[in-house]
């Protein structure tokens, strides 16, 4: 094995060398202070647990926050330590702390000594995250105690060049954060001007472009009322029959089940795919078609009223559980995918749906729901502008997922 990672910095040379992280820096398991006093909770001092670590690096908040005197009744850590959840499912989270905190018990935290880098330690176990999350076996409760995460051994360079490393991957860390930060203000501006849009809080006027909706046209001159209807007087349907006995790896069709579907009405591709026969190819569907799902396996009903749009000719198949909708002249589809998945829609949708440990709705239900159209003209000006906001979140997601993925090379290449 080699001394030294593929990927280094000109000028630095020599062999890393081995060490266990209890060399490397003091190590402090959580605690929780009493939760039956009141006093000690509802403050403005961070208690960590696995929940508050997610996306980004650093843990600048918590849900459940400490006062002063809850916070002396529990372990401090410094600021800019590093969390490794070491307890439950989550084993192998990590982050690092924006400001002195407690954690609670599920949470090793390592604070580096002052030959080594808090950063790099950050960067050296979420490469390594993997093989540590292994240690915890086949457990009811996953676990790594203390003992165990302490002398685990890794390489370690000279601080000089942990530094360096350090900063070069705060960077790309950086980047991450800023495009996740982005994603969500984009996803957050859609839906609110989608609530707007869809309340004719916005309207469009017929001499401005898509992206100059505002309340009110320069020119005064606006669309038509919008017309009161239900969903059934403008639209033909089919239900989905079960397929899973054709799902072959084979084929070229892609199968529509209740795994493709997401909350916003994006396409899942799960590598599902069924054969075109005599049965299925009745369920093959036409670009433009909607397929709206009708019964979500759990309890949240989360995905019900969620609705894809298709894309290409002769390329999916749906199945049971979906219902087929296609427009008729009055409606453009792509109007009502975004009507369909609206918030206002789907919590409509959820008011009329039943069940318990399954929740699903009937498709008639659907059919006699009032909703309101614009004209074509307006539908399509509508569907230009949220069209044009999905476009940007896109461009955002696979932004962040190519950094992602960049910054995962990098892990695999500047460690041993």
């Amino acid at each position: 094995m080699s001394n030294v990672p593929k990927l280094r910095f000109k000028r630095f040379s020599g062999d890393w060398e081995k060490n266990q992280l209890l060399n490397i820096g003091k190590i402090i398991t959580g605690s929780t202070p009493s939760t039956h006093i009141v006093d000690y909770y509802n403050g403005d001092k961070l208690f960590v647990s696995p929940s508050d670590m997610n996306t980004n690096r650093f843990i600048n908040s918590t849900k459940t926050t400490l006062t002063e005197l809850g916070f002396s009744k529990g372990r401090k850590v410094e600021k800019y330590s590093v969390c490794f959840v070491c307890i439950g499912s989550t084993i192998g989270k990590i982050g690092q702390l924006s400001e002195d905190s407690i954690t609670n018990q599920q949470i090793n935290c390592i604070t580096a000594n002052k030959d080594n880098s808090n950063d790099f330690i950050y960067s050296l176990l979420e490469s390594n995250a993997p093989k540590i999350k292994l240690l915890a076996g086949v457990q009811a409760v996953p676990q790594i105690n203390k003992t165990d995460f302490s002398k685990l051994k890794f390489m370690f360079p000279q601080k000089q060049e942990q530094e360096k490393i350090a900063t070069f991957l705060n960077q790309v860390d950086t980047k991450i954060e800023q495009l996740t930060k982005k994603e969500k203000l984009l996803q957050q501006y859609k839906k609110g001007v989608m609530q707007k849009i869809f309340n004719q809080e916005i309207r469009f006027s017929p001499k401005r472009t898509s992206s100059q909706a505002q309340g009110e046209a320069d020119d005064g001159i606006e669309f038509c009322e919008w017309e009161e209807t239900t969903v059934g007087k403008n639209i033909s349907n089919i239900g989905g029959t079960a397929l899973e006995k054709f799902v072959s790896e084979n084929s070229t069709y892609k199968f529509i089940s209740i795994g493709n579907y997401s909350i916003n009405g994006k396409y899942i591709d799960n590598g599902q795919r069924v054969e075109f026969n005599e049965k299925t190819k009745t369920k093959l569907l036409n670009k433009n078609d909607l397929v709206m799902v009708l019964n979500d396996k759990t309890s949240s009903g989360d995905i019900i009223g969620s609705s894809i749009l298709i894309d290409e000719d002769n390329k999916y198949i749906y199945n049971q559980r979906s219902e087929r909708i296609t427009c008729k002249d009055n409606i453009l589809p792509l109007f009502l995918w975004h009507y369909f998945n609206s918030k206002q829609f789907r919590k409509k949708v959820f008011s009329l749906a039943q069940g318990g440990t399954q929740i699903y709705i009937n498709f008639p239900s659907i059919k006699s729901m009032l909703i309101k159209l614009p004209c074509l003209e307006e539908q399509t000006k509508i569907a230009n502008f949220l069209s044009s906001i999905d476009n940007k979140i896109e461009q955002t997601q696979k932004q962040l997922e190519k950094t992602k993925e960049f910054k995962k090379a990098l892990l695999q290449q500047m460690f041993v």
